[in-house]
C-alpha cells in the first residue's frame, strides 16, 4: 500500500479506537483520557500483535511508524505548548502553607524512593550505554511526576474545582510537573553529554542563556501582543502565526542544545502573556485538534514502542511490581503525608494523594523521551508503562470511594491561612 494511503489508515484506525475505546471507559467512571491511553497499548505488539500478528504488521509495519512518530512528536509539541500556556504563576508563587509542604513531600518521598529502586534494577536491567547517575535521576524523575490535565479534568468531574481540596492538588501538580521536567532536563543532558553530544558545558551555559533570553527579552515583548489581543478581544491570524512560529523556534533550539525540543515548546508556552484573550483563544484553536486527533496518535506510537513481552520471566514481572509498589507509596503517601503534617485531616489527605498519583499523559511523555536517549530500555519502558496505566486507572476509583457523592465537593478543613 503507498505510504500516503497507509498513514491515512493509520489515523483513522487510530482515531476510532481512541474514541471508542475512551468511552468504554468513560462508561466505568474513567476519563477519556485513560481510555486513549489503552487503545493505544491494544494496537500494539502486547495485544493486536499478539492476537492478529498479521492484521499488526500489515497496518504497522515497521517502515512506517517514522512518519507515524513525527506527527506523535509535533502534537507533543502543541500539548506542552498548551500545558504551559495554562500553567498559572500565581499557583507557583501564591501557594498555601499545605500545598508548600505537601508539594514538596510529593516530590521528594517519590524521588528517593526512585532512586533506591535504581539501585536495585540497574545491574539487572540496564547496561553500561547509560551511566546509573542518568538511569536513577530518571527514575526520581519518573516516579515525581503529575498528570496536570488529567486532575484537573478529574476535579471538574468531582466538582472539587473551587474547593480548598482541589487549589491544593492544582498547585501541588503545577509544582511537581515544573519540578519533574527541571530534573529531566538535567537527566537528557547527562546522558547525551555521555553519548558525545553538544560538551556538557556548552549545553549548561546555552540553555541558561536561553532561558534568560525567554524571560527577559521574548515576555516582555510580547507583553504588546497581550494588550492589543485583549483590546480586540482574540487573537489574529497573523498573531496566531507569530507565536506558532515562536513556538516553533523555541522547540528548535531546545533541541539544538540537547535538552529535547518539549522543552522548548512547554518554556515558551509559560512565558505567553496570560491575558484572558491570548490564553482562551489559543486554547479555543488548538487544544482540540491537539488532543482529539494528534495525541491519540502519540498513544499509539507509545503502544507500538511497548512490548509487554520482553517481560517473559518471573522476576521481571516482580521488577514491575516493585516499580508500581514504589510508585504508589511514594506519591500518594508522600503527598498524603505532607498533606496530613500541615492539620489536613486523613480523608482528605489521601484524597490529596489519590489525585496527585495520577500520572497519565504527562509520565508517558517522559517516558518517551527516556526510551528515546537511552536512559532506559524497552523492558523498563514496559515496566514504567504498566505503572503509568494503573496509578492513572486507581485515581477515580479510589476517589471515588474516599469522596462519595455527598462529599464531592466537600471544604476541606484547614488551617486559617492556608487557603491556597
Amino acid at each position: 500500500m503507498p505510504a500516503f494511503l497507509l498513514l491515512l489508515l493509520q489515523m483513522g484506525v487510530v482515531l476510532s479506537a481512541a474514541r471508542v475505546v475512551g468511552r468504554v471507559f468513560r462508561a466505568f467512571g474513567q476519563p477519556q483520557v485513560v481510555g486513549e491511553m489503552a487503545a493505544g497499548l491494544l494496537l500494539g505488539p502486547s495485544a493486536l500483535g499478539a492476537l492478529a500478528p498479521g492484521i499488526s504488521a500489515g497496518l504497522f509495519p515497521p517502515d512506517s511508524l517514522p512518519l507515524l512518530g513525527t506527527l506523535s512528536q509535533i502534537g507533543l509539541l502543541l500539548f506542552m505548548f498548551l500545558v504551559g500556556v495554562e500553567l498559572e504563576p500565581a499557583l507557583l508563587r501564591h501557594r498555601s502553607h499545605t500545598a508548600v509542604l505537601a508539594s514538596h513531600a510529593s516530590i521528594t518521598i517519590p524521588f528517593f524512593l526512585g532512586t533506591l529502586v535504581a539501585l536495585a534494577l540497574y545491574p539487572r536491567v540496564s547496561d553500561s550505554s547509560v551511566s546509573f547517575t542518568g538511569f536513577a535521576l530518571f527514575m526520581g524523575a519518573a516516579m515525581s511526576v503529575t498528570a496536570f490535565p488529567v486532575l484537573a479534568r478529574i476535579l471538574t468531574e468531582r466538582r472539587l474545582v473551587g474547593t480548598p481540596l482541589g487549589a491544593v492538588a492544582v498547585a501541588c501538580a503545577a509544582v511537581d510537573d515544573v519540578t519533574a521536567w527541571s530534573i529531566l532536563a538535567a537527566v537528557v543532558l547527562i546522558v547525551r553529554s555521555r553519548a558525545g553530544a553538544l560538551a556538557l558545558w556548552a549545553t549548561i551555559a546555552g540553555t541558561a542563556a536561553f532561558i534568560g533570553a525567554m524571560l527577559l527579552v521574548v515576555r516582555p515583548a510580547l507583553a504588546r501582543l497581550g494588550r492589543s489581543a485583549r483590546s480586540a478581544g482574540r487573537l489574529t491570524q497573523d498573531q496566531t502565526a507569530l507565536l506558532l512560529l515562536l513556538l516553533l523556534a523555541s522547540a528548535w533550539s531546545t533541541e539544538a542544545l540537547g535538552i529535547h525540543a518539549l522543552f522548548g515548546a512547554f518554556l515558551f508556552g509559560a512565558v505567553v502573556p496570560r491575558e484572558a484573550a491570548v490564553v482562551q483563544d489559543l486554547t479555543r484553536k488548538l487544544e482540540d485538534f491537539t488532543v482529539v486527533f494528534l495525541l491519540p496518535l502519540f498513544f499509539a506510537f507509545t503502544g507500538l514502542r511497548t512490548r509487554i513481552g520482553l517481560l517473559d520471566r518471573p522476576e521481571l514481572w516482580g521488577y514491575a511490581g516493585l516499580i508500581l509498589v514504589v510508585a504508589v507509596a511514594g506519591k500518594l503517601g508522600g503527598s498524603a503525608l505532607g498533606a496530613r503534617l500541615t492539620g489536613m485531616g486523613w480523608r482528605d489527605s489521601l484524597s490529596l494523594g489519590v489525585l496527585m498519583n495520577t500520572r497519565g499523559l504527562m509520565e508517558l511523555v517522559i517516558l518517551n523521551v527516556g526510551l528515546e536517549i537511552g536512559a532506559i530500555s524497552p523492558a523498563v519502558f514496559a515496566m514504567m508503562v504498566i505503572m503509568a496505566l494503573l496509578t492513572t486507572l486507581m485515581t477515580s476509583p479510589a476517589l471515588m470511594w474516599l469522596r462519595p457523592a455527598g462529599l464531592a465537593g466537600a471544604p476541606v478543613p484547614d488551617r486559617p491561612g492556608n487557603r491556597a
